[in-house]
Formats: C-alpha cells, structure tokens, sequence
C-alpha cells in the first residue's frame, strides 16, 4: 500500500488505536484499545469507516502530519484547534486534506485524548485481532515518532458524514453510575458510603492504564492480602493508601488491591477524559448495567 500520513512532530504520546484485544486476560493479554471509545466510534462514522477502525488516539500536546494523497479525516474526542495548511479544521466533523497539506493540531482546550481518523482506517500489522498499540505491555505498534509513514487501510463502511458528532458535555463533576463490589465486604461501612458522598478530583497520576482520585481515604475492615484476581476496565480499586484509582483501557489483566466497585462501562470514557483537578461523583447505578 501507499503511504498516506508522514509524522512529522508529536510532542506527547500518540498511538494507533481501534478496540484492542478482548477475550485474552487468561492469557495476560490486556485488552487494551481506544481509552475513550465513543470518540473513536465517532471519528470513524464521520469518515465513513467501521467504528472499530484504527486512529490515531493523542493526549494534548501540538501534532503535526503531512497527508501523502487526498484524504477525509475528522477529529473528535478532547477538542483543539487544528490547522490544514492556512485553514481551520473543524472538529467532530470530516475535513478533506490534500496531499502534501499539513495538518497541525495544538494542544486540547479541555479534556485528555484526542482522535484523528483517516477514511479507510490505518493499516497495520494485527495482534490477537487488533492494531493497538499498548505501551504499557509492550503489544502492537510502537507509539508514533517523527519520521513515522501511515499506510491508509480499506476499512470503509458507507460515505462520510455531513454534520457534526454528538459532543461531549465536558462539565464537571462528572458523575457516574457504578456498581459496588466485587470486593465492597473489605471495606468499612463508612468507606462504602464515602465512595458515593465523596466528590473526588482527578490527580496527575493519569494515564492509559488508569487515574487515581484523590479524597478520603477509603478504610479497610481486614488486614489480610487479597489474592490476584481478574480486573475489568472501569473497576475502581483501592491501593494500600486508601485512594480509589479507576482503571482505562490499559489496566492489568489481573490485580491484588481489593476492588470497591465497577464504573458503568459506557460512562469510563468521560471519567477517563477528566483533566487533573477536575471532579468525579459516583451514584449506586439502578439500571441493569452490561457485562
């Protein structure tokens, strides 16, 4: 295939990422994948692909790439201004570039993770199912660096969108449905009932793999260790310290810190947008949440 995209900067992490790998924990395969997925399902039905496509998935720092042919994209997720050539581009809605324009994108106004998709997708090698690349675990395609050549794949399902995406409501708190357990009988009855009183704030300790909250310490009722068990995305374990952190994309298959409950798993993708200093709320979720 031809080449469709040169990098030409990245200032901070930027990966190639569809839907990762489910259905491999027992193997220690992380699932791995877009850490927001609806802005991944958006970019890619703005430009007419399947919604597991491979993007590009960046946190907020100033990108730039050069298209090599004529190319439909769109940008959604954490918004920020970009440039094609001398002329905005809009966001959550399909821009062309033409080739040898550069698309320049600066760092996000609000939110973490930003995502470019390229009509057709990216094409690239495939790891138990998926072209993610995880850092973390060392799976899939390295993160992106300057000198990086993008081939375009051929995951097209329909013609581009006219129109814009739903946006995301970017006020905060955010708040949460979540259900309690697994490990909810480890904590004290006044810790469970500070999970859902709390207002917690995002730290700086933020990443693919997950982000920690800061607030009340949430107390143990017993002192033995928990033995390694298997860990889902949104789960919110407790460390040794007390500080509940909410798991992403790239958590561990498994973990040894009691887990205090389990996010929504349509609404992680808001929590995992959320900027150090800004806040979470959790409620007792009453709906039947998927598995």
């Amino acid at each position: 295939m031809t080449s469709a995209i040169e990098v030409l900067s990245v200032g901070g992490l930027m990966t190639l990422q569809d839907l990762g790998r489910p259905g491999h924990a027992h193997l220690g395969v992380p699932t791995g994948g877009a850490v927001d997925r609806n802005s991944l399902h958006s970019a890619n039905r703005l430009v007419g692909n399947e919604i597991d496509a491979p993007a590009l998935e960046f946190m907020p720092a100033p990108i730039e790439l050069r298209a090599l042919v004529d190319a439909v994209m769109a940008l959604t997720g954490a918004p920020a201004a970009a440039t094609v050539g001398d002329r905005p581009a809009p966001h959550a809605e399909a821009f062309v570039v033409r080739a040898g324009q550069v698309v320049r994108i600066a760092p996000a106004v609000m939110g973490v993770w930003t995502y470019l998709a390229l009509r057709g997708g990216f094409d690239a090698p495939r790891l138990f199912g998926s072209a993610s690349g995880s850092p973390t675990s060392a799976l899939g395609p390295a993160p992106m660096t300057p000198g990086d050549l993008l081939e375009a794949g051929d995951l097209v399902a329909g013609e581009p969108l006219v129109g814009f995406a739903e946006p995301t409501a970017w006020r905060t708190p955010v708040e949460a449905e979540i259900v309690l357990g697994p490990r909810g009988d480890w904590f004290t009855p006044e810790s469970v009932a500070l999970l859902t009183s709390t207002t917690w704030t995002m730290s700086s300790d933020l990443d693919r793999v997950g982000g920690r909250l800061d607030g009340p310490a949430l107390q143990r009722n017993r002192s033995d260790e928990l033995p390694s068990e298997g860990m889902v995305r949104g789960s919110v374990q407790v460390s040794a310290n007390g500080q509940p952190i909410v798991f992403f994309a790239d958590h561990p298959p498994t973990g040894g810190y009691p887990v205090i409950g389990v996010v929504a798993d349509d609404q992680v993708d808001r929590i995992a947008q959320c900027r150090p200093g800004e806040t979470v709320r959790f409620c007792i979720a009453q709906r039947q949440l998927r598995s």
